[in-house]
């Protein structure tokens, strides 16, 4: 699995590309919070792929945080050099993975953007988990609190789960993810 944390010249190169401060806070806390769910999982995975795709995200953001912020980041990060599949997943990362109709009907580039591996999912589901806990719209205890009342949080509140098929996807993720966490401790989040 590997012991990985979020390097000071990656978090350097969001701010040397003009990435605002609240953006730059947000994707730490999405990295931090995939590191340590992808930690949790037991499973063997690439922990620095999820550490930097997760801080890198919303690398388009500097340019619109539109429904396109995603296109713009992995061309971005293309010409910064970053990793192809890094690149991919801010690309693919809005609403949790769209299929070629719902890319297609929100101006995206007709293709397949489905979240393939168990690493990007881990990150789109810490980038729902992280806005839970910090935009302080959810009163919560902690942040396992999050996990906890996921589906509730996303069935209540339309902005964390933006439309019906996205909210499904998100807790298809989430489903999945726990149940991974679940065997790893023997102990599962309420699913």
């Amino acid at each position: 699995m590997g012991n990985y944390s979020v390097q000071q010249e990656d978090i350097d190169l969001l701010r040397s590309q003009g990435m605002v401060e609240e953006d730059v806070q947000h994707s730490i806390q999405v990295a931090d919070k995939a590191i340590e769910i992808a930690g949790r999982t037991g499973v063997e995975l690439n922990i620095e792929f999820v550490g930097r795709a997760a801080l890198f995200h919303d690398l388009g953001k500097i340019e619109s945080h539109g429904i396109k912020h995603g296109l713009l980041g992995a061309e971005k990060g293309e010409r910064l050099g970053l990793p192809a599949e890094i690149n991919l997943v801010m690309e693919k990362h809005i609403r949790g993975g769209l299929t070629s109709a719902e890319a297609l009907e929100l101006g995206l580039p007709q293709k397949d953007y489905t979240l393939y591996r168990l690493e990007e999912r881990i990150v789109i589901y810490a980038d729902r988990v992280a806005d839970i806990i910090h935009d302080g719209i959810i009163n919560l205890n902690n942040e396992l609190e999050a996990e906890a009342r996921f589906v509730e949080i996303l069935t209540d509140n339309i902005k964390y789960g933006k439309n019906d098929i996205t909210r499904k996807r998100y807790l298809k993720y989430h489903e999945e993810i726990q149940g991974l966490i679940g065997e790893c401790s023997g102990f599962r989040v309420n699913l």
